[in-house]
């Protein structure tokens, strides 16, 4: 064990978490005030459901001794002999449960996301059902094709490169948004009444803690402290950074005004597309991650809104196209831009080759993610209802269903 290593990964763990609550501030604030409360707590009883969920059988589906190249097997159902003082088959420097609860932080985040789609429409009981059952059979699979010890689609079988979750968080979460938004149809009074972001402030605090957080998340992913945590941490800032400025500059352009929303939009979107790459790439490429990011998703937002399709916090344009960049563009890029920081530089690596590896693990997150998100809607359609009744929708659902409000006067 290596105490330095352990104190990062932990440290990291922490830096994942705090991203949540902020993910809680940035969708909290773009809603509507009589839906504000209700919003954050799609957040927090993520926090609280797949924390328990990892727990009891998350982890060993994801991350447990390889079936086949498909899923984790039970062995650590429970954490059974998940150990917090020696080393799992992940890291040989850290305790297993350090990783454990590293990797926990982003099953939690990946649900919180996709809420984001379905903000102000959505049955409270279903959304409880839908995160347990979502975590369990579309991200744990997923998590463990990529990530996992023997996982088909990773470094050690189709050869894609997703270094923090470009294919496991943001696609995946992204793509189902879409499945979640077409299922749920559109809010009432969409396109006719304003759906404007009620707390500016809000977003900006919620984008400053993911964008603090995502240090955790993309650096803590080296899973040890040197060359490896300190580039995926300093691209990950710029690709950020680059991407606020691209937004900004859009948005002036097309609006004549610099958004204060539309900033903090695109360093998100910067930080999501900059996840995948991130341990595979150096500064310069990160710029134009970061470029691409702010153009993307931007421009992906203006053809949602062309569809008239109601992803209301703009998942999809965000994770889901925005994680389809930076998994291609680790592809583009690696390799380039390290100065000298020979841990992440994968020898031998055929570019082109390592491209079509990337647009086919692409393919298989897209559809395995719609696919499995939209047969779990019908499902639950079928049986509880997805949706809040007109009078509840229009009411709002902090006092229709949590009998609160966000501001007394």
């Amino acid at each position: 064990m290596n105490s330095g290593d352990t104190a990062w990964v932990l440290t990291s763990s922490a830096l994942v978490f705090i991203m949540i609550p902020g993910l809680a501030f940035f969708y909290g604030g773009l809603v509507r005030r009589k839906n504000a409360v209700a919003t954050m707590m799609h957040s927090f009883i993520a926090i609280a459901l797949v924390g328990v969920v990892w727990i009891l059988w998350g982890y060993s589906l994801a991350f447990g001794p390889d079936v086949w190249g498909i899923i984790g097997n039970l062995d650590y159902i429970g954490l059974r002999g998940v150990s917090a003082v020696e080393a799992g088959p992940y890291s040989d420097v850290i305790p297993h449960q350090a990783f454990m609860i590293f990797q926990a932080m982003f099953a939690i985040i990946t649900p919180a996301l996709i809420a984001g789609a379905f903000a102000e429409r959505m049955k409270f009981s279903t959304l409880v059902i839908f995160i347990v059952v979502w975590s369990t059979v579309v991200y744990a699979p997923l998590a463990h094709w990529v990530w996992g010890d023997g996982g088909w689609l990773g470094l050690n079988g189709w050869g894609a490169l997703d270094f923090a979750g470009g294919a496991v968080v943001h696609i995946n979460s992204g793509v189902a948004a879409l499945a979640a938004a077409l299922f749920l149809g559109r809010r009432l009074g969409y396109g006719e009444e304003p759906m404007e972001p009620h707390n500016i402030p809000f977003v900006v605090l919620g984008a400053a803690l993911l964008w603090f957080g995502w240090f955790g998340f993309n650096a803590g992913s080296a899973l040890m402290t040197g060359g490896s945590a300190t580039s995926a941490f300093v691209v990950t800032n710029t690709a950020a950074a680059v991407a606020a400025l691209t937004w900004a500059g859009l948005d002036w352009r097309f609006t004549g005004k610099c958004s204060v929303v539309g900033v903090a939009t695109g360093a998100v979107a910067g930080l999501a597309t900059i996840t995948p790459a991130s341990g595979f790439v150096g500064p310069m490429p990160a710029i134009l991650i970061g470029l691409g990011a702010g153009a993307f998703c931007y421009t992906a937002i203006w053809f949602r809104k062309r569809l008239r399709v109601d992803d209301s916090l703009d998942v999809w344009a965000i994770h889901g196209i925005g994680g389809t960049w930076g998994m291609l563009a680790a592809g583009l890029f690696v390799g380039i831009g390290f100065m000298g920081i020979s841990d992440l530089v994968l020898p031998g690596i055929d570019r082109g080759e390592q491209i079509l590896r990337q647009l086919g693990a692409i393919g298989v997150s897209w559809a395995w993610a719609f696919v499995m998100t939209a047969v779990i809607l019908f499902v639950l359609k079928l049986t509880v209802g997805l949706r809040v009744t007109e009078q509840e929708e229009e009411l709002g659902l902090d006092i229709s269903l949590h009998g609160e409000e966000a501001y007394r006067n």
